[in-house]
């Protein structure tokens, strides 16, 4: 009986371990090199904002180690699900990629990039809860 208590716990903590990794999927973790493939390449056009991507996205600036950009990935990893198809959630770690994160100015941390197909991007610093966040995504992003 033991033994099948076992299996039956490693199951379920297997099972909830894939659940969690296929959501986690959703946020892409961009280097410098996908981000100037996929989002802008600043290299090639440094005077002026071209947007590589072909749906609009957010992009979350965050740390390991920060409590709010914590918070804020369950809030990311929903509307990565809720918008799939219509929006693309990416995140820079700022300590892995200090180059990106000095090229919009962040300072403070979690910051976001809000990047509309056509026209500017916009951003914002700080945690939102997520009525807020999708506020923004709705009327940034998708014009709602």
């Amino acid at each position: 009986m033991k033994y099948l208590k076992s299996i039956i716990l490693f199951i379920a903590f297997f099972a909830m371990s894939v659940a969690q990794n296929a959501q986690a999927q959703n946020v892409v973790e961009l280097n410098k090199q996908q981000f100037l493939e996929k989002v802008w390449n600043y290299e090639a056009n440094p005077e002026q904002w071209v947007y590589e991507g072909s749906l609009p996205c957010v992009i979350d600036f965050s740390a390991t180690w920060c409590g709010p950009c914590r918070r804020m990935e369950p809030i990311l990893e929903n509307m990565a699900l809720k918008y799939n198809g219509k929006i693309v959630v990416y995140k820079v770690d700022v300590d892995k990629e200090s180059e990106l994160a000095g090229l919009f100015g962040i300072s403070s941390i979690p910051a976001f990039l809000f990047c509309p197909v056509k026209g500017e991007p916009q951003g914002t610093m700080g945690a939102y809860p997520a009525d807020k966040f999708e506020e923004i995504i709705r009327s940034v992003l998708l014009g709602n």
